[in-house]
């Protein structure tokens, strides 16, 4: 109890999570008389998984699309397919993040790659800076739902569900939540009006390798040809020859690039390193069981379950970092899923929809800062431009949390 509530303080007090929960995590083993070496070799047992070894490569691939020049011609795509349309440029804001989505894995990067493209160019336009930097910043929330995600990646890892059916249980609902926003847009640019932009014609031969890339990764890993990390590491690979081929990036810039990709896996992996720690405490100390226990004397049916937990990760998400919610809720909430019926793969997508609504959620929303820095607006403008898409977004969690064919059709009909 006095570990969490210091986890708590030195979290909202401003200390890197990944301080908090290995200090939080330690003391837990020191009070249960483990010694420093038990609680380290814990650390290395877990962080032992070679689904895990995909993250970095995952990392390296988005790292060097990103500085190529791919997210560039991912907009330049978009904006010929959609941005001859009133208000264009705000369906091109969904659209590019959509399809950059399925190369960072990371909504932040989703969203700092389209803001920096998208939001000087909106502002140029006219559209209001508000509008601007919450469709921006909401359609950067996809990145940690449509494959590859980092996020889900992790969940595998923690528990012990196969990767490509998580990938391919986050398409469906990605894909809605982006005509989602599309249609929210089309409904505002109704009531206010922008002048139609002049189609040009689409770069797609450009964009091939953007989304080429992708597109082989995952069909190596759904034709079994691969694994999910060396098709991680073919993807990193030739992210980096797309890079020096075109030019984009110079051989003298491939190791300062491949030093900032591990600058930014560092520090996820420490995350889940002490985090995997405190998940194995709590498993050993049996709260997981006792909460079957408790679960079962409440008699909850599964529909009720499902809107305590979501309320329960909405509030976690707004005062803790993504796969800090997901590393401590989930080894506590997994076995209580055969209790009440629930797929895991099913749970993983609502996780991640609701870790979508806390990267939108002051005070901790980081896409709320990041798109606070690119647009120089202040910080309450921008929560109140993402407003009507966390809304949006909220439909859709509840449209995923109660209707499963939402996530696990696709899964069922390629793995059966």
């Amino acid at each position: 109890m006095l570990a969490a509530l210091l986890f708590l303080l030195l979290a909202s007090a401003g200390v890197s999570i990944y301080l908090a929960l290995g200090i939080s995590s330690a003391l837990l083993f020191a009070a249960d008389g483990e010694s420093l070496s038990g609680f380290v070799q814990v650390i290395v047992d877990r962080l032992n998984s070679q689904t895990l070894m995909a993250v970095p490569f995952f990392v390296i691939a988005a790292t060097f699309m990103r500085r190529g020049g791919m997210a560039r011609t991912l907009v330049e795509l978009a904006d010929a397919s959609v941005g001859g349309l009133p208000g264009g440029l705000a369906l091109v804001a969904i659209f590019a993040a959509t399809l950059f989505a399925a190369i960072s894995g990371s909504s932040l990067a989703t969203a700092m790659a389209m803001g920096t493209l998208l939001i000087p160019e909106m502002l140029r336009q006219s559209y209001d800076r508000k509008f601007a930097v919450g469709v921006v910043g909401a359609s950067g929330t996809l990145g940690i739902l449509i494959p590859p995600s980092l996020a889900l990646i992790v969940f595998g890892v923690v528990a012990e569900q196969s990767v490509p059916k998580l990938f391919l249980a986050g398409v469906v609902p990605g894909l809605l939540q982006a005509a989602l926003f599309a249609l929210l847009v089309v409904f505002r640019m109704r009531n206010h009006p922008l002048p139609p932009r002049t189609t040009r014609r689409a770069p797609l031969r450009r964009a091939l390798p953007a989304l080429g890339l992708p597109a082989f990764a995952m069909g190596g890993i759904y034709s079994g040809l691969v694994t999910v990390t060396e098709a991680a590491a073919l993807l990193a690979a030739l992210a980096i020859a797309a890079g020096l081929a075109s030019r984009s990036i110079r051989p003298g810039e491939v190791v300062p690039l491949l030093a900032d990709a591990m600058r930014t896996c560092a520090g996820l992996i420490l995350i889940v390193a002490f985090a995997m720690a405190l998940g194995h405490w709590i498993t050993i100390s049996q709260i997981p069981a006792r909460l079957v226990e408790a679960s079962a004397g409440l008699e909850l049916s599964a529909w009720q379950f499902l809107l305590l937990m979501n309320l329960v990760m909405l509030l976690l998400g707004a005062v803790l970092e993504v796969l800090s919610v997901i590393l401590i809720t989930v080894p506590i909430v997994l076995p209580l899923l055969p209790e009440f019926g629930i797929d895991p793969i099913h749970y993983a997508i609502i996780v991640v929809v609701n870790m979508e609504l806390a990267l939108l959620t002051p005070p901790i929303g980081l896409n709320l800062f990041v798109l606070s820095g690119i647009s120089k607006a202040p910080l309450s403008e921008v929560i109140r431009g993402v407003a009507p898409f966390s809304i949006v977004l909220g439909a859709l969690l509840l449209l995923v949390t109660f209707v499963p064919l939402l996530t696990l059709t696709l899964p069922k009909w390629v793995f059966g």
